[in-house]
């Protein structure tokens, strides 16, 4: 099955206002820009996002909220963005802040059908108001649920027309656990190839998971935070 799409704006097309997105990527590496651009320029409101962070200011997912289009996010790492810290102080959107490990765990468990789990992180914190806890062999727990999406947005490395993927570094750390929790799920690389071009053991994420795909373009690859030393005297 050819699963590829022209363009991101094509791929987004029927993307509603009020959709839950998931957008994969850590920090700025391994996000999906073209997609974002692609939302942005479509301007629907009303989205509830699930990624680690919300880039930065003027870009990635940090350009979404500027143009007003987020009502709440779950994310773990919100540091870099001011705007994003305006907006939550004035109640202006809905910040559900999630250990990282156990947002890793909650879309995992998400894609793998998994309702609920039971980690140990953040009990007797405010992680734990309102939710349940139970004791296992001596030690207490916390209750967490799952976490799925109507949308995942995902970045990988290369991908071929069946829609396998294979990413780069720390690109794979949202990314390949996104794909299994979207009920549709879109991929952009930075390299398309045929059907059986690819290692099949550098498949991390199986074409099953992937709805459309397509071929990324200009990437700016930012990085949030660039710091140097000052050069020793020779």
């Amino acid at each position: 099955m050819n699963k590829v799409i022209a363009s991101a704006e094509e791929a987004v097309r029927d993307i509603p206002d009020g959709s839950t997105i998931m957008l994969g990527g850590f920090g700025l590496c391994g996000i999906p820009e073209n997609l974002i651009d692609a939302l942005v320029a479509r301007g629907i409101k009303g989205l509830h996002t699930i990624s680690n962070n919300m880039g930065v200011d003027g870009f990635g997912m940090g350009r979404m909220l500027e143009a007003g289009m987020i009502e709440s996010h779950i994310g773990s790492y919100v540091g870099e963005n001011k705007l994003l810290e305006e907006k939550v102080i004035k109640g202006e959107l809905n910040l559900t802040l999630v250990p990282q490990g156990t947002l890793a765990e909650r879309i995992r468990a998400g894609g793998a059908a998994i309702p609920a789990f039971f980690p140990p992180t953040g009990l007797g914190t405010l992680v734990a108001e309102g939710k349940e806890t139970r004791s296992f062999e001596g030690r207490s727990y916390v209750m967490e649920r799952w976490l799925r999406a109507d949308f995942a947005l995902i970045k990988a490395w290369k991908g071929d027309t069946m829609g396998n993927l294979v990413y780069r570094k720390t690109a794979r750390n949202f990314n390949p656990m996104m794909a299994t929790a979207g009920a549709i799920t879109i991929a952009e690389v930075e390299e398309l190839v045929a059907p059986g071009t690819l290692d099949p053991d550098a498949i991390a994420t199986p074409g099953i998971y992937v709805q459309r795909i397509l071929e990324g373009k200009n990437y700016e690859k930012r990085i949030e935070r660039r710091t140097v030393r000052a050069r020793e005297a020779t």
